[in-house]
């Protein structure tokens, strides 16, 4: 894909932001655990970054797919995984339906604020018993006159702790799990920051092994009332809308993985040239050589790959098949690249604050977030004609 001059000042402006007012509190906001969401999110919002694609009547500038790539590769320069995380999240994850299918009503309710960083919201897909499984949620939206009655649990929900409203994945009548579940945007406080809602309980904060600046939780909701004009799109069409979504958010991942990768190799090369063993530099071994080498050609087929889809992709095509290899591929290269990469930093690269040991714990979850391994080469095997798609 030819990227123009928007799109280099689009990068250009997003990482002037990181280098002031990210990177510089990377290492505070990883050892608290948490970031200020609404802060980073605002200085966001203030420079046009959250709505990239979003329409221009609520805020967004109404550009293509590639631009929301660029941002993503961009946020790889954010020297930990979780910050990048929360804020796909925001631009990719919990808004696509939300602008695609949301009623003019509930987009300048929800949409608009998200876009000028004023809300942070959340998706609510995975529950304890149902991740990768979307068709296995068991939360449910019954009615009452006007409005739904919603229950259940939602667990690993990124920004939740923090977050203003969720666009929630609920079970919405008794028929075929593919045609039974609907997208409700669910006001999770009182306002900004606020209280909050009725029902909802942060049951528990999780702690991970990796993206620790990023707050994940488990959230119990017991009858908690939405109005029904809070449904997007039609009832019961809701995996539909979330497995559309999961195009852009496994297109978004494979974006977001590139320059982290390439940073985390350019650096190893940098420590390697000045680490001293036997009387020569470590960077002279041949083999730390063709290592480093090969992997960072892997780092641009799977760019080739990722920006091969996101063309098809703001052409309109079906990129299903090209998504999800590159979702599949980033998740394997990431793990491949941290192991290789903290071998060659020896006992440094054993300590806590270091780059690479942080990417070896951040870049597990590209295998298991938004759909495992094992789910990419099941959808890959169907779109190949080797695995008959389930009836219902």
């Amino acid at each position: 894909m030819q990227l123009t001059h928007e799109h280099e000042e689009v990068r250009k402006t997003l990482k002037r932001y990181i280098d002031e007012h990210i990177n510089p509190h990377v290492d505070e906001w990883e050892a608290a655990e948490i970031f200020p969401a609404h802060q980073v999110f605002k200085g966001l919002g203030d420079l046009g970054l959250l709505g990239l694609t979003k329409p221009v009547e609520y805020g967004g500038a109404g550009l293509d797919y590639s631009y929301s790539m660029v941002m993503a590769e961009t946020l790889g320069h954010i020297r930990c995984g979780g910050v990048p995380m929360a804020i796909g999240v925001q631009t990719d994850m919990c808004t696509p339906a939300l602008a695609r299918f949301g009623s003019d009503e509930l987009k300048r309710e929800f949409l608009a604020p998200a876009i000028a960083g004023d809300m942070v919201g959340c998706i609510g897909v995975s529950e304890p018993g149902a991740g990768s499984d979307v068709s296995g949620i068991r939360s449910s939206a019954r009615k009452d006159g006007d409005d739904y009655l919603i229950s259940g649990q939602k667990m690993w929900i990124t920004n939740s702790l923090q977050a203003d409203w969720m666009c929630m994945l609920v079970n919405t009548g008794e028929g075929p799990v593919h045609k039974n579940k609907s997208l409700i945007m669910v006001p999770m406080r009182d306002g900004p920051g606020g209280k909050l809602t009725k029902g909802i309980e942060v049951a528990q904060k999780i702690r991970k092994i990796g993206m620790n600046s990023s707050d994940t939780g488990l959230l119990y909701f017991d009858n908690v009332r939405v109005p029904q004009r809070h449904l997007i799109g039609q009832e019961g069409q809701g995996f539909i809308y979330q497995m559309q979504q999961f195009q852009e958010e496994r297109l978004w991942a494979a974006a977001n993985s590139l320059v982290t990768l390439d940073d985390c190799i350019r650096e190893t090369i940098e420590w390697a040239q000045q680490r001293r063993m036997f009387g020569a530099s470590l960077i002279d071994q041949q083999w730390v050589q063709f290592k480093l080498t090969e992997l960072q050609t892997e780092v641009e087929a799977l760019r080739a790959l990722t920006w091969r889809a996101g063309e098809f992709y703001v052409a309109g095509q079906d990129v299903l098949q090209l998504a999800s290899m590159a979702k599949l591929k980033a998740g394997r290269l990431t793990r491949e690249v941290a192991d290789t990469c903290l071998q060659f930093w020896g006992g440094m690269g054993f300590t806590w604050e270091n780059r690479i040991s942080r990417l070896y714990r951040d870049g597990r979850l590209a295998s298991i977030g938004g759909g495992a391994d094992e789910v990419m080469m099941g959808i890959i095997a169907k779109t190949m004609g080797m695995a008959k798609r389930p009836a219902n």
